[in-house]
């Protein structure tokens, strides 16, 4: 889909404070946009799309407790 956005532009952001039992995630990728989109079919009251712009960017609520973040430690 041409956005005429640069590939700097089409950032990821996740948003959460520690009140909210849920994360927003906002996302241009591809790949977490179709893996966003399966979880919220199978799982539609743990996630669910509230917004697509139209110009790439999807918009989802998850439920705390099923976003992970994975921290590498650097090869050696």
């Amino acid at each position: 889909m041409k956005t005429g956005l640069s590939k700097e532009q089409k950032t990821t952001n996740i948003y959460f404070d520690e009140s909210n039992s849920l994360i927003e995630v906002c996302t241009y990728n591809t790949d977490l946009k179709k893996r966003l989109s399966k979880f919220a079919i199978l799982y539609p009251d743990e996630c669910r799309l509230i917004d697509d712009n139209e110009m790439g960017c999807m918009t989802y609520l998850i439920r705390k407790g099923r976003l992970g973040f994975k921290l590498t430690a650097p090869y050696s």
